[in-house]
């Protein structure tokens, strides 16, 4: 594919002025897919729990292209080294027809309807009707066969597209590129002890979901949860109640690409601080909870882990918003836990999947709290429902002015790199500079 016209047009060499058309540029997003998404980056399909036995299947995404996260037979001398997760395009190898339709459920094997072409479950080409041919008779009343594939058909060559696939902690990741470096590089050493704090030796509990349709371009909201500026602006919630607020120890951290990034911080008492507070509409001093369990938070235990940064102390967050580029958000928020799916659905809208979870050990009134303070997230989240609407917003304006407008993101400076504070964009920053050389612009 050539190049289209508008990836000469960035004005300047950093990236703190993102022009429009980086958001609303069709052909762009056409190479977004195919540099990003169908390219050397892991992408995240879903959770290990989520397909708990044999033959569980749920449809999941990789940019446009629907895949099937699976549970494959695993034989009992290959069960120390093999995870029996499979993930396999949505898509028959015979006419192109998207097979399964069912969002999940369980199968012993995947059956194409149109010609019943049928697949194991880790994608490989079990059988067809007629390959062999019908057996008949000619004009002469001779013994014949009728059609049949060619000679030499093997059913090996035609299997369904197999992604490869990594599994870290129950976390699911696939790409269709055999050059993406393994997982955990791609995560990087500044990334993983995020990772590791929340998921390691844990076995994770399925608790729900919430999916939405949000109109934007899908980087918005990578942006946005690497966005420390809005939170303490934007979210009545935040500011008013202590979660999330420019006043508190935070951290940013980010990978050596700048494409990955952890948002660390630790929740106060909240209330007026006329430093954060003077002049924010948002802050509401008078606001009381009619049920004030959705802020009963507990500490947890694994909340508290050896400082990456700072060897001999510790740390203990209450919240960290992990980003992991291009398609995953790991949010840890008090004592909620979600996954955060992006979807992109064009240049101009993304699906939002948010998969809530615990842990098996977690007790009831463990997942109860869990389940209150998830209110707080998803499309009508008491906080969420505001980064939909601006992400809106933001497309809007972007139309409105055409594409030779830009944003700007200078909080903090114009360079990348982390912080020990939130008063920045620099994480936002360090994503597009990695973005610009992934699409050469």
């Amino acid at each position: 594919m050539n190049a289209p016209e508008t990836l000469s047009r960035w004005n300047g060499t950093g990236s703190s002025r993102v022009p429009f058309w980086a958001y609303t540029d069709a052909q762009l997003y056409g190479r977004e897919l195919e540099k990003i998404f169908y390219g050397p980056h892991w992408c995240y399909v879903g959770l290990e729990v989520e397909v708990p036995n044999v033959g569980d299947y749920r449809l999941t995404w990789v940019g446009e292209r629907q895949v099937i996260l699976v549970r494959d037979r695993v034989a009992p001398k290959d069960r120390g080294t093999d995870h029996g997760i499979r993930v396999v395009e949505n898509r028959c190898a015979h006419r192109g027809v998207r097979f399964c339709q069912q969002p999940h459920g369980n199968a012993r094997s995947f059956v194409c309807p149109y010609h019943q072409w049928t697949y194991k479950l880790n994608g490989e080409l079990a059988g067809l009707p007629f390959k062999d041919g019908v057996a008949a008779t000619d004009a002469e009343g001779q013994p014949c066969v009728n059609g049949g594939m060619p000679e030499g058909f093997d059913l090996k060559q035609h299997g369904l597209t197999r992604l490869r696939v990594a599994v870290l902690h129950g976390l699911v990741f696939a790409t269709f590129s055999d050059a993406a470096e393994p997982l955990e590089d791609y995560l990087g050493p500044n990334v993983m002890p995020w990772l590791d704090r929340i998921f390691a030796g844990r076995k994770l509990a399925l608790l729900g979901y919430n999916r939405q349709r949000i109109p934007g371009n899908w980087k918005l909201m990578m942006e946005n949860i690497k966005d420390p500026y809005h939170p303490g602006l934007l979210h009545t919630w935040f500011v008013t109640f202590g979660l999330w607020r420019a006043d508190q120890k935070s951290r940013m951290v980010m990978d050596e690409h700048g494409r990955h990034a952890v948002m660390i911080s630790r929740r106060n008492d909240g209330g007026e601080n006329k430093a954060v507070t003077q002049g924010v509409t948002s802050f509401k001093q008078d606001m009381v909870l009619h049920d004030d369990r959705i802020l009963d938070v507990v500490p947890e235990p694994w909340w508290k882990v050896p400082d990456p940064s700072n060897p001999g102390t510790e740390i203990m967050p209450s919240v960290t918003m992990i980003t992991l580029f291009p398609s995953l958000i790991i949010q840890q928020q008090v004592n909620s836990l979600s996954t955060r799916h992006i979807v992109p659905r064009g240049e101009g809208e993304f699906d939002f999947v948010w998969t809530h979870f615990g842990f098996a050990d977690d007790s009831e009134e463990m997942t109860r709290r869990r389940l209150r303070q998830a209110n707080l997230f998803g499309p009508a989240g008491f906080v969420s429902a505001d980064d939909g609407e601006v992400i809106q917003f933001s497309r809007e304006g972007f139309a409105q002015w055409g594409e030779e407008g830009s944003t700007l993101c200078e909080l903090g400076g114009t360079g990348t790199g982390g912080t020990e504070h939130m008063v920045t964009e620099t994480l936002i920053r360090s994503m597009y500079a990695y973005w610009r050389k992934v699409m050469g612009v």
